[in-house]
């Protein structure tokens, strides 16, 4: 085990700030089926520092667990999509490793959604460049809507295929018309840290103003937070899902499956914990780190009588002037940074504006005056502690980045027009509405973890931002917000810490 590191920045070396390091695996990428153990504690290096992951009563054994077992005949197991070195997501730069390792017989490229349309030659390097390139996976939602259970939903728009550079959306075999079936195209969310996912901070959905969804297995309400889209209540819903789609598992989980994975996803935590230039990130009185996500209490609003948002880096404000001395310079300016980024991110507001799920549907008015906490406001987490999808414009126009390789599709509201966007959008996913059948739910997604945002880019749903950089240009452009050149500085190292 090695228990120091030496940090080198602008080029002079030193190691006054030390941290222990769990043991790392040689290779970072599990294949399904290796068998390996899966200590209590494992670290793995990024571009920004060192990454922890965090096993309740481990080590736990892998050989023959469903998780990271190939049951279907494209050989993936969930592992593959869900790597513990990309913080139990996948990074685009882990995607391209993989293919340039091993082509498209690596089960991570199977046909049916790890490659742009089934119908493409799979050999081409083109054929999975929505996978190479921005880490994206295919997913396919049928049109007319249908609920859970199978039944059509009739939707309030129409859809029309306006660009398919995947060519899935016009393809003979799995297209629009044809197939019934439309495919948009996502980042894989984190499987790490679901006692804040699952946790339910209120008794309905205060952006719809509406109960909150019920499993129909259990009756009982769920949190709404695990899909983009929404498209299932439960983590077993979700394995079924996958099961069926990404797995292509030609037999249903049985339930001692499913409680086995159901355990291993439960007890997993994940975040950044050492930096490359400001050392460890539970030094000196901060609390990152996934140690603290272990041992808090899930589901509390940091504004509402809970432990305010990234307060955990408030020591390092706080430290006296003597003490700070001490730090190499460049220690010290990080954890400064991210100390007012943190401050940045709660108290800074500004003006939100035609953002479905919170200007409407009940809205709080249009604009509403807020910070970057209004949303992600649950502490230790920065996701969303109420339930329910927001659109920022990432898929929509005219707020989402130029993507020429993604598809884009027409929507034409048949009843009442979208409140914000009018009869007709363009968009390149429809995400909520392709679950509820409502226009009024285009573009509207669910909010996400931040933990472990290092391991796993790029970043947004469709993978509209490549670097965490990017996370704030596109939020300063869409609500202009007017962030200082230190203020996104700071804002891009608090993200890099967590």
């Amino acid at each position: 085990m090695i228990r120091g590191i030496a940090l080198a920045t602008a080029g002079i070396l030193f190691a006054a700030v030390t941290f222990a390091k769990a043991p790392a695996e040689k290779d970072p990428w599990w294949n399904p089926d290796e068998g390996r153990v899966f200590p209590a504690s494992l670290d793995y290096p990024n571009a920004n520092g060192t990454l922890r992951l965090l096993l309740d009563n481990g080590p736990m054994d892998t050989k023959d667990h469903p998780f990271f077992t190939a049951i279907g005949p494209n050989g993936r197991a969930c592992v593959t999509c869900h790597q513990p070195a990309d913080a139990m997501s996948l990074s685009a730069a882990s995607a391209r490793r993989q293919w340039e390792r091993n082509g498209a017989k690596d089960p991570l490229f199977a046909a049916s959604d790890g490659s742009n349309c089934p119908s493409l030659p799979q050999a081409d390097a083109a054929s999975h460049s929505l996978l190479i390139d921005h880490g994206l996976i295919r997913i396919a939602r049928p049109w007319p809507v249908r609920d859970p259970m199978g039944k059509p939903i009739e939707a309030d728009f129409t859809i029309e295929v306006v660009r398919d550079p995947s060519t899935c959306n016009l393809d003979p075999k799995y297209g629009l018309k044809t197939a019934g079936m439309i495919s948009v195209f996502r980042r894989p969310r984190p499987v790490a840290n679901f006692k804040y996912i699952e946790a339910m901070g209120f008794a309905y959905d205060p952006k719809a103003g509406m109960p909150l969804p019920v499993d129909p297995e259990t009756g009982k309400p769920v949190s709404g937070n695990l899909m983009a889209d929404g498209r299932v209540p439960s983590l077993r819903a979700q394995m079924r899902d996958a099961a069926g789609t990404h797995l292509a598992f030609l037999k249903t989980l049985d339930a001692q499956d499913m409680e086995r994975i159901l355990d291993f996803e439960r007890r997993i935590y994940v975040a950044q914990q050492a930096d490359a230039t400001g050392g460890a990130l539970d030094a000196d009185g901060a609390k990152g780190g996934p140690r603290m996500l272990q041992v808090s209490e899930a589901g509390r609003l940091g504004s509402d009588g809970g432990i305010p948002v990234w307060s955990e880096f408030e020591a390092w404000e706080k430290m006296p002037e003597a003490q700070k001395a001490k730090l190499p310079p460049e220690v010290r300016a990080f954890r400064e940074s991210v100390a007012r980024g943190a401050r940045v991110f709660r108290e800074k507001t500004f003006l939100i504006s035609d953002s479905a799920g919170i200007n409407s549907p009940i809205g709080f008015g249009n604009p509403v005056r807020n910070s970057c906490v209004f949303c992600h406001n649950m502490s230790y987490m920065g996701m969303d502690v109420a339930p329910g999808q927001v659109d920022l414009g990432t898929t929509n126009q005219p707020f989402a980045d130029p993507a020429p390789h993604l598809p884009l599709f027409r929507i034409t509201c048949t009843g009442k027009p979208h409140p914000h966007y009018g009869r007709t959008i363009l968009t390149s996913d429809p995400s909520f509405a392709l679950t509820t059948g409502k226009c009024a739910d285009v573009g509207r997604i669910t909010l996400q973890t931040m933990r472990g945002l290092s391991a796993r880019a790029p970043y947004f749903s469709n993978g509209s931002a490549k670097d965490l950089r990017g996370v704030i240009d596109y939020y300063e452009r869409r609500y202009n917000i007017g962030y200082t050149e230190q203020e996104k500085q700071d804002l891009v190292n608090l993200m890099r810490a967590l």
